[in-house]
């Protein structure tokens, strides 16, 4: 409620201005690299701990709707603070998983998954998946929750091609999104969220399932099974497998 009282409808207030210039109203792009990019400490730490809370519902959604059983390691690529890896681990005890993202924000997930007593099963990694050549590899399954959202086709599409080397053969690439319907008309959750990309990023989209099938597989990633699920930041979880 803090995060979206200070930053979020302000800039809502803004949509026609966004409409027209096809620019962020959360920020300025003549002077961040990115949304994720600020000096400004309280709107990272803001921002962090809203998107904590609500993945948090997510997490437990995907647990139920998915199961990690025979999976070993869990890499959540731009994790931030770790709540899918907490509630992931934390309903399966013998699962351990890495957090990928920024230095600053990775730190903010150290201390907050050693403030739960995760620090032994939960390891937080500085990287950065949108410039770093390759992803951390060791692990036999990929999560990419609501991260593919934030950045244009041709991001998405690379950051899948380097999930795709980053896996064994029979690891599984896991995308977790407010998906679009194929005719683009809806549900009104992803629609509404697209029209939040447009407010928040400089080139973000909420896509199709169809739009996903085709990246997956050109990516070299098998069949794709949809979960659906019914959580404030998504709607399916997308799996396919990386072929043996």
């Amino acid at each position: 409620m803090r995060y979206s009282d200070r930053y979020a409808y302000p800039a809502w207030h803004r949509l026609g201005e966004a409409l027209r210039t096809n620019r962020p109203t959360t920020w300025d792009p003549d002077a961040q690299e990115s949304a994720f990019v600020t000096a400004d400490p309280g709107v990272l730490e803001g921002f962090w701990e809203a998107m904590f809370t609500l993945s948090s519902f997510t997490a437990a959604g995907l647990g139920e709707a998915y199961d990690f059983t025979a999976h070993r390691r869990l890499l959540d690529v731009g994790g931030g603070t770790g709540a899918f890896p907490v509630g992931l681990c934390r309903r399966h005890p013998h699962l351990r998983a890495t957090v990928l993202d920024l230095p600053r924000v990775a730190a903010m997930a150290r201390e907050k998954v050693a403030g739960l007593g995760l620090s032994e099963v939960i390891e937080a990694r500085d990287g950065d998946f949108l410039h770093d050549e390759r992803l951390p590899e060791g692990h036999d399954v990929i999560l990419l929750s609501m991260i593919l959202h934030d950045w244009d086709e041709g991001t998405g599409r690379r950051l899948l091609d380097k999930c795709f080397a980053a896996l064994p053969p029979g690891g599984a690439v896991i995308i977790c999104e407010l998906v679009l319907d194929d005719d683009e008309r809806g549900p009104a959750p992803a629609a509404l969220m697209g029209l939040n990309m447009l407010v928040e990023t400089r080139s973000g989209h909420n896509y199709t399932y169809a739009e996903y099938r085709g990246w997956l597989a050109d990516a070299g990633f098998g069949p794709v099974t949809v979960l659906p699920l019914d959580a404030a930041g998504a709607n399916a979880a997308l799996v396919a497998r990386k072929p043996n």
